[in-house]
């Protein structure tokens, strides 16, 4: 099942390249349809799932090249099934809105379902050869996207975009080549690898990891990089960045630095929550600095992503206090969901509005509320998530984050919390601008959100509702490999 998931939009690519150019209508539904299959079948993946059960489900191990150690390997728990999820859902609403694309639609549908392949898989695989070339196809379609259908500055954006995420796939590969030839016999799989301990070059093993994860969460100093590529990006490009190429790298920590190298990790606990420190408050002031809408809600998600790391930090920790560990993971996973459901609505929310008036500045905005109220009322409600306003999924994870981060970082953690007041004042900010005050004249004939984008933005804050008021069937599914996960370090 789980290659049908990953590979089905490949079925839909080859229908595209023969599709004639001028049929922009059947490319777009169609394109659309692909990618409800991925995201069917993962509902179905959470129908079957064991939560019950340790270890990886539905595994389909091959013999790819068995003289150099490397398998078709691929397996999820309970901490890859939400991701797989949330990127069929995002990709899935992500067609939808881009049904809008006007210029070059052939390509850019093709370059979208090959973008899902590459995140779907790097979720799904459990060989690090096979993660490897997953990572970086997912990073080709994301180059393109930004170069030919960004804005005004986006051959930099994307140039920028690639560069990063290229020397940071460098170092990762640096260190799966050190495990590779440190493992006796030689092998690139995950399971084989994680039965043996650090090798003599744990620290140099770990630090590669950590750069390549860190540039994609992203961490500071490595979040230059993120602003540009938002900036420039098309909507639906702004959303799978933050919805789900950020989540890779706090993947990669969950799903390869702990396992791999539970030593190093303790040794590193301490440096990577003070840089998820920093990252939480300079986000949040940095943010509030921003003009441009989509610079602002960027820099938000740096500091957001902080709060992830936060508690990956303290799962990573020398603490025997594992139930602190335990709800801390817990609370990264559930926000690296929660964030890419929320950030996710936000960049929507930019591109619905911008697609009306042509501007992301802050100052040109002023009285929303009074000449397009359901865009008003989803803008808050989806601000507010992003605040952390209880009974929304924001307010869950990072209550866990904190609960879980206390006991282990109790200075960083109550410093962090100062990346909450910061928050709260810049979206309240933001919906004062925006929204309240007198209605200019300019927008009298602005017109309100149409179905679509209500059905794109309607699917994503009933998910937010649902798990802020009962986020138990996510804790459920992640609970058995949160528990192996803390108990390894």
């Amino acid at each position: 099942m789980l290659s049908t998931i990953i590979f089905a939009p490949l079925v839909g690519i080859l229908v595209l390249l023969f599709t004639p150019r001028d049929k922009a209508a059947f490319i777009k539904v169609f394109a659309t349809a692909v990618s409800a299959v991925p995201l069917a079948l993962t509902g179905i993946l959470w129908y079957l799932f064991d939560r019950g059960a340790a270890g990886f489900q539905f595994q389909e191990v091959f013999q790819w090249l068995p003289t150099l150690g490397i398998k078709y390997h691929l397996g999820i728990d309970g901490i890859s099934l939400p991701m797989l999820v949330l990127t069929a859902l995002l990709t899935t609403l992500s067609l939808i809105y881009s049904w809008i694309i006007k210029e070059r639609p052939k390509e850019y549908f093709i370059l979208f379902l090959l973008l899902e392949i590459g995140m779907l898989g790097v979720f799904s695989a459990l060989d690090l050869f096979l993660f490897y070339i997953f990572w970086e196809v997912s990073l080709v379609p994301m180059y393109f996207l930004i170069g030919v259908w960004g804005g005004a500055r986006k051959e930099y954006a994307a140039i920028k975009f690639f560069l990063y995420t290229l020397a940071g796939s460098l170092a990762m590969l640096l260190s799966i080549l050190i495990l590779y030839f440190n493992a006796s016999p030689h092998s690139f799989d995950l399971l084989e690898l994680s039965k043996i301990a650090d090798p003599r070059l744990g620290a140099l093993v770990f630090l590669g990891f950590f750069l390549a994860f860190a540039i994609k969460v992203p961490m500071f100093p490595f979040h230059t990089w993120l602003p540009d590529a938002h900036v420039e990006a098309p909507t639906a490009g702004s959303v799978i960045l933050a919805g789900v190429l950020l989540k890779m790298g706090s993947y990669g920590f969950l799903r390869f630095s702990m396992p791999l190298l539970p030593e190093s990790c303790k040794y590193f606990a301490v440096p990577i929550a003070i840089l998820a420190l920093i990252s939480i408050i300079y986000g949040a002031f940095v943010s509030m600095a921003q003009k441009d809408l989509k610079k602002l809600i960027a820099y938000s998600s740096v500091n957001h992503m902080g709060y992830v790391m936060l508690g990956i930090a303290a799962a990573m920790a020398a603490s025997t206090n594992l139930v602190a560990r335990s709800t801390a993971v817990s609370g990264a996973i559930m926000q690296m969901v929660s964030h890419g459901l929320i950030t996710g609505g936000l960049f929507l929310l930019v591109g619905v509005i911008y697609e009306r008036t042509h501007t992301r500045q802050l100052s040109d905005y002023g009285g929303l509320a009074a000449k397009v109220p359901v865009y008003a009322g989803l803008f808050s409600f989806f601000a507010f998530g992003s605040l952390g306003l209880p009974a929304l999924s924001g307010f869950i994870s990072e209550f866990l984050i904190f609960v879980g981060s206390f006991p282990i970082f109790p200075v960083v953690t109550g410093l962090a919390l100062l990346g909450v007041l910061v928050t709260a004042a810049l979206i309240l900010y933001t919906i004062e601008k925006m929204l309240l005050g007198p209605a200019l004249p300019k927008f009298n004939l602005l017109q309100d959100a149409d179905g679509r984008e209500i059905f794109c933005l309607a699917v994503l804050g009933v998910l937010i509702l649902f798990l802020g008021i009962y986020p138990v069937p996510l804790l459920d599914v992640m609970g058995k490999a949160v528990s192996m996960l803390v108990g390894g370090v």
